[in-house]
């Protein structure tokens, strides 16, 4: 599990597409560089905003979680007529109760969701949810509505200013005072009728929740769930709620108009399979292994308690925070229990890695890669650990792992910044610039992105496809949004 800011760096398959049509669509390449480039950065800016945090949002990248989550939500995309491959799930580091999605393909999950469910099905209840805001086009409508109430907000105080302006020149305070209040009024009234309008979208995405709930056969228990736990959290403070005020329905409301529909599905009694639910455990004591507090996960999985969800979190505790020998030891017991799981070998090549033994690292993340092929974020763990090996002999099957990997996983600067330093011993400082120049991209520094990618394109062979990836982050213009 790493922890990591996420920009989306799509330069080399961008590039790739343009090397093959670039005599005739060179300008459509680099345009539509420019818009999703944009939209990355905008997304940056702004996602704090939907997060309600300051600062940008702290994403963990776990191969094992991940895979699970797509397996949660990939039959509720197909349900949803939504490309499961267009969506992306991004976890975040937040014990808040919270989901939410940006951009109509980006769905952002705190680890409170997880830590908090149960079952699967309350997961999977809550990406129903925000599967039915994407499949919906609720963003695209939530900014026109937002942009209506900016007018409105726009001419309230237009309004205002006049009245204000026609008190101070007759010397009427009652009319200053009054523009005032106008003033103040106008952003009220902007906000509740954009509020309202949310509240409307969000009973749709409840909806239409339920629909893809029933499609693939699965119970809207966890969802009502959910809910209720919302609306009991509620209960002291929607006294003095204003319920026009709110961006959600009120958590009572929504259980109340659901449970009716819900229960009515054949499905509603169905529970989730025990491989599906042992897998959620699996995942809950890996993130407790990795987050919590060392006491905090003694007291969730006590000695006593020999399962291995148990045994996963203690081991993990044990390499973060105890004694490196101990730990290899207790993953090889894990390993011993079932060798075939791709993230037993993952964990054990992270912790050799990180107590300082990369080099007996590679074999535990080649075996982890043979068992999970399509895992880009072992793939790059494995390029990393070749790199870190300081073996010059390992440095080519280091770019192959790292190319490969990032193809599919390009929002990595640290795996960017490992394939520089292998391009650079192998004395091709073109791809080393180049490759600095993309993970400065993933971090959202594109004004040093820009300087490298300069650096890169003068060493490189002119119309080459690393020549026009450098190219292209060089002459990248942000748009007016």
């Amino acid at each position: 599990m790493q922890a990591t800011m996420i920009f989306s760096n799509l330069f080399t398959r961008l590039a790739e597409s343009r090397t093959k049509v670039h005599k005739h669509c060179s300008v459509i390449a680099r345009h539509t560089l420019a818009v999703t480039l944009a939209t990355c950065v905008a997304w940056t800016q702004t996602a704090p905003a939907f997060a309600q945090n300051a600062r940008p949002l702290p994403v963990i990248r776990d191969a094992e979680i991940e895979a699970l989550l797509q397996d949660y939500a990939r039959p509720l995309f197909r349900a949803a007529g939504v490309h499961s491959s267009a969506i992306e799930i991004i976890l975040l580091n937040d014990r808040n109760f919270n989901a939410f999605v940006a951009t109509g393909r980006l769905m952002f999950v705190n680890i409170g969701v997880l830590l908090d469910a149960k079952t699967p099905n309350e997961v999977i209840g809550v990406l129903a949810h925000e599967t039915g805001h994407i499949a919906g086009g609720h963003l695209a409508r939530l900014r026109d509505a937002l942009e209506k109430s900016q007018t409105m907000a726009m001419i309230g105080a237009l309004l205002a200013v006049g009245a204000m302006a026609a008190g101070a020149a007759t010397g009427s305070s009652g009319l200053s005072q009054g523009g005032g209040a106008l003033l103040g009024a106008g952003a009220s009234v902007a906000q509740r009728n954009f509020l309202s309008y949310q509240r409307g979208e969000e009973m749709a995405a409840d909806r239409a929740a339920l629909t893809y709930l029933a499609k693939t056969r699965q119970s809207a228990a966890g969802m009502l769930k959910t809910f209720r736990k919302l609306a009991d959290q509620q209960m002291f403070s929607a006294k003095f709620a204003d319920p026009y005020a709110q961006s959600h329905p009120m958590a009572r409301d929504r259980v109340s108009q659901l449970e009716h529909a819900a229960k009515r599905s054949k499905y509603f009694g169905k529970k989730d399979s025990a491989a599906l639910q042992f897998r959620h455990n699996m995942m809950k004591a890996k993130i407790l292994g990795f987050v919590a507090h060392p006491q905090t996960v003694g007291r969730r999985y006590p000695k006593k308690d020999t399962s291995l969800p148990a045994r996963y979190a203690r081991a993990i505790v044990a390499y973060r925070h105890g004694n490196p020998a101990r730990a290899i030891a207790q993953i090889d017991a894990l390993i011993k229990t079932n060798p075939r799981n791709p993230y037993f070998w993952e964990l054990k090549g992270q912790a050799l890695v990180e107590s300082g033994k990369p080099k007996r690292a590679i074999r535990p993340l080649q075996t982890a890669v043979k068992l999970a092929p399509k895992s880009a974020l072992i793939r790059l763990s494995l390029g990393n650990a070749l790199v870190a090996s300081n073996d010059k002999k390992l440095l080519k099957s280091a770019v192959s792992n790292l190319t490969r990997g990032l193809k599919n996983a390009p929002n990595s600067p640290i795996a960017w910044r490992q394939l520089a330093i292998a391009y650079h011993k192998l004395g091709r400082n073109g791809m080393a610039d180049l490759a600095t120049a993309q993970g400065m991209a993933a971090n959202g520094n594109i004004g040093t992105a820009k300087r490298y990618a300069a650096r890169a394109r003068k060493k490189l062979k002119r119309g080459s496809p690393a020549w026009l990836q450098a190219d292209d982050i060089v002459t990248f213009r942000m748009p007016k949004l």
